[in-house]
């Protein structure tokens, strides 16, 4: 009993602390994002000039990623990529508390008609992104399509308390946040109808597990996610790429592309194929734009025979 007493005394202590912490985040989020650039600068200069994080990943990744690059160009990448992670991380802290104004000033939305055309065609959308920057702001679309419901998708993490806060976050400018274990499921039991929009981060590497299919993605056997490849052979949805430009510090656009089948509906594994085509594209025009710190690769071996 007295060391169940205890245990319960550490909780309460715990929760405080991280109660205590959300709300400096919070309060750090309501700063002007010149000055939270600031922040970012310090961040940068220490990440890339002393404490190195992941440098090796990154390097390997770009290595791979670029074999035609020289030493320099990787570098040069390298080193812009530290900068634009550093400007993601204050500007995620800032997402807490932008409001819809600033962040429509600061995302720009081109191909909003594509929207327009699903509603019209009466089916759902799903929206497939990478891990570019700044792919958390693109959270403010929801006040502008003319879908009622605009699901981005997350991923469960081991804190219950952040998993709390980051669906708080996803949930901002009237979203409805779904856990990716859930939102297959979901898709599948809601009408069919064009009023709502699934927002997938696509790019995601599955854990070793889950691994059933690969590809080749910058010319690399990469291991990917399937369950909205399945949604295409299965359901007569709309499916577009989010491609995310960074026009300059602090300013972003997205410009939506659809994706249509080669035949008269999608085959199996070709949206997949076609999201990473795209994506690579993307990366080839602005590669220093991406997460290159995940370890993407991580399971290449496993799929050797995948492919």
């Amino acid at each position: 009993m007295q060391q169940k007493g205890h245990h319960n005394f550490i909780m309460r202590k715990f929760v405080r602390f991280m109660n205590f912490l959300i709300q400096i985040i919070y309060l750090v989020s309501k700063l002007p994002l010149k000055i939270l650039y600031v922040f970012s600068d310090i961040i940068f200069f220490l990440n890339y000039y002393i404490i190195g994080y992941r440098k090796n990943v990154i390097t390997r990744n770009l290595e791979r990623s670029f074999p035609h690059k020289s030493k320099t160009e990787i570098r040069d990448i390298k080193k812009k990529f530290y900068r634009n992670f550093s400007d993601y991380l204050v500007e995620t802290i800032k997402s807490f508390s932008i409001s819809e104004t600033e962040s429509r000033v600061r995302m720009q939305h081109i191909n909003q008609e594509l929207f327009h055309e699903a509603k019209a065609e009466g089916k759902n959308i799903i929206l497939l992104a990478g891990h570019v920057f700044n792919w958390e702001w693109i959270n403010a679309l929801a006040t502008i399509v003319p879908q009622d419901h605009c699901h981005p998708v997350y991923r469960k993490v081991n804190s219950n308390f952040w998993e709390n806060q980051m669906k708080k976050l996803r949930n901002r400018f009237g979203n409805e946040a779904l856990e990716a274990n859930d939102v297959i499921l979901n898709i599948f039991r809601s009408k069919n109808d064009g009023s709502s929009a699934y927002m997938f981060v696509a790019d995601q590497t599955p854990h070793f597990a889950h691994i059933t299919y690969g590809t080749e993605f910058l010319n690399q056997k990469t291991p990917v996610f399937t369950g909205y490849d399945r949604l295409a052979t299965r359901m007569d949805l709309v499916f577009i790429y989010c491609e995310m430009k960074k026009v300059k510090r602090g300013f972003y656009q997205v410009n939506y592309h659809r994706i249509y089948p080669d035949g008269e509906k999608f085959q199996e594994h070709e949206v997949v194929k076609k999201f990473h085509k795209l994506l690579e594209n993307t990366l080839h025009k602005h590669p220093d734009n991406y997460l290159w710190s995940h370890r993407k690769w991580k399971y290449e071996d496993s799929i050797k025979n995948m492919i």
